[in-house]
C-alpha cells in the first residue's frame, strides 16, 4: 500500500486536506546578480546567513550556517525575503525535498521555499517538518523531470491531511526526540574537535612548512566498480554523496554483492579511517570512518588516507592538519581549473604541510586519541539513531503505528 493510501486508510475520516498555500505564507529566496561580487561575502557583521541546497544537504533537523553570505545592503536592493527563526525551509529545484528549520533570522536562494506557519493551531510546526521528509514527490511530476519540473506554483498546491493538532504534536514529539539527541551528539563532536584543533594549533600553528601530506601517509582514490556490479542490497561502498563535512552518511551508500569484496579488498574501510571527496561540488570535504559491525568499501574519487591497520593511531594529527585553512584552501584550490573541480591523489599528498619529529607526533596523536575515539563512537550512535528516526517516519506518518493513548 503506497503512503498515499495508507493515509486516507487511517486519517481519511479524521483529517482535513489542505494545499499548502492555505498553511503556510510561502515565500522563494533570491540570488543577487553574480557578475556583482559586492553583495556577497563582505564579512561584516551585518551579513546575513545565505543557505543554499549544498548546505541544506549537510544540516540535520535545524541550520544556522552557510557557505555564503549576502550583505544586509543586498538583501534590502534585491528584496530577498527573511526567513524569520523558527520556520522551515525546503529545496524544490535539483535537488528536491531537502528540509530544515532555521535557528536564526536568514536568507535563502531562489532554489529554496521558506515555509511560515499561519496558524498553529492547525499545523504543528514539527508535524510539518516530518510530514515533508515523507512526502512522496513523484507524484509531481515524472521521476525523469521531477529536478527541474517543481516550480512555485505547484510548491503552493500540494496536498496536505493533518491529523487532529493532539496527533500531530504527539507525533511531532517521539520523532523530535530522536533528532534532539542526534543534535546534542553533533554539539558534543563539535567541541571534541574544536579542543583536538587547539591543542594542535598550541603545538604546531607557528612552526613552518617543512614537509607535505605524502609525508606522513599515502593517499589513493577508491575502487572503480563496474556500473553493472551496483545492486538494491549487499555490502555498501562509500560515495561522494555519503561525506559531508566531519561527518560520513552510512545511509547514503551505494551496494554490491559480497562476491566483489575480493577485488576491492585494499578499499575497505574501518573505524578511524580518513576519507575524502575528490571530484565536484563538495571537493575537499572529508569525514572519519565511524564504528560499523558492516563491511565497508569505497568507491572511485573518494580518497582514503592509508594511516596504517588502526588508523585511528594516526588519525588526530592528519585530521587536524586538513582542518587548517591554509592546508584546506590548497586542496579545494588544486582542484580548480575545469568544469568539474578535481584533484588527484597525488595533488593532495604534494600539500606543504608541517611534518613534526616523530617522538612529537606520536605524543600529540597519543594525547588526542580520546577525543577522537568518543567522535566516532557518537557518530555510530547517530547513524543508528537516525535509523530509528526514518524507520519510525513512515509508520507513524500512515497512521500504522497508534499514538492516541500517548500523553505529551
Amino acid at each position: 500500500m503506497n503512503w498515499k493510501r495508507k493515509l486516507e486508510r487511517n486519517w481519511g475520516r479524521l483529517g482535513m486536506r489542505y494545499k499548502l498555500a492555505d498553511l503556510c505564507d510561502i515565500k522563494i529566496g533570491r540570488t543577487p546578480p553574480r557578475k556583482e561580487p559586492q553583495w556577497f561575502n563582505t564579512g561584516l557583521i551585518s551579513d546575513y546567513t545565505w543557505v543554499s541546497i549544498k548546505d541544506l544537504g549537510e544540516c540535520n533537523k535545524y541550520i544556522d550556517f552557510s557557505s555564503e553570505t549576502i550583505s544586509l545592503v543586498g538583501q534590502e536592493k534585491f528584496n530577498i525575503p527573511v526567513v524569520k527563526a523558527g520556520t522551515i525551509i525546503m529545496s524544490f529545484k535539483l535537488t528536491v525535498g531537502r528540509l530544515a528549520i532555521v535557528k536564526k533570522n536568514l536568507l535563502t536562494n531562489e532554489a529554496i521555499a521558506q515555509l511560515p506557519i499561519k496558524d498553529p493551531s492547525k499545523v504543528d510546526r514539527d508535524f510539518l517538518y516530518y510530514y515533508l521528509l515523507t512526502y512522496p514527490w513523484n507524484i509531481l511530476g515524472s521521476t525523469s523531470s521531477i529536478a527541474t519540473a517543481i516550480n512555485s506554483k505547484m510548491i503552493k498546491q500540494m496536498e496536505v491531511e493533518l491529523p487532529d493538532i493532539l496527533i500531530q504534536r504527539k507525533i511531532a514529539n517521539i520523532l523530535s526526540i530522536v533528532d534532539e539527541k542526534i543534535n546534542i551528539n553533533h554539539a558534543i563532536n563539535n567541541n571534541l574537535l574544536e579542543q583536538a584543533i587547539t591543542l594542535y594549533s598550541e603545538q604546531f600553528a607557528e612552526l613552518d612548512k617543512n614537509g607535505c601530506i605524502g609525508d606522513y601517509c599515502s593517499v589513493k582514490s577508491g575502487f572503480a566498480f563496474k556500473s553493472s556490479w551496483w545492486a538494491s542490497s549487499g555490502v555498501k561502498v562509500i560515495k561522494i554523496a555519503s561525506i559531508n563535512q566531519d561527518n560520513l552518511n552510512l545511509l547514503e551508500c551505494s551496494y554490491v554483492d559480497e562476491d566483489k569484496i575480493d577485488k576491492a579488498k585494499d578499499f575497505r574501510v574501518t573505524a578511524g579511517d580518513l576519507l575524502i571527496a575528490m571530484t565536484g561540488a563538495t571537493i575537499g570535504k572529508f569525514a572519519m570512518v565511524p564504528y560499523s559491525s558492516e563491511t565497508l568499501l569505497v568507491n572511485q574519487r573518494v580518497g582514503k588516507f592509508f594511516l596504517g591497520d588502526n588508523p585511528i593511531e594516526k588519525l588526530p594529527f592528519i585530521y587536524c592538519t586538513l582542518k587548517q585553512p591554509d592546508v584546506y584552501y590548497e586542496v579545494v584550490n588544486r582542484g580548480q581549473g575545469s568544469a568539474q573541480p578535481n584533484i588527484s591523489a597525488f595533488d593532495i599528498m604534494n600539500i606543504p604541510c608541517v611534518i613534526p619529529p616523530n617522538e612529537v607526533l606520536g605524543a600529540f596523536n597519543k594525547t588526542a586519541q580520546p577525543l577522537f575515539y568518543l567522535i566516532i563512537s557518537n557518530q555510530l550512535e547517530n547513524q543508528r539513531l537516525s535509523a530509528l528516526r526514518d524507520a519510525l517516519l513512515p509508520k507513524l506518518m500512515s497512521g500504522e503505528l497508534d499514538v492516541s493513548d500517548i500523553e505529551i
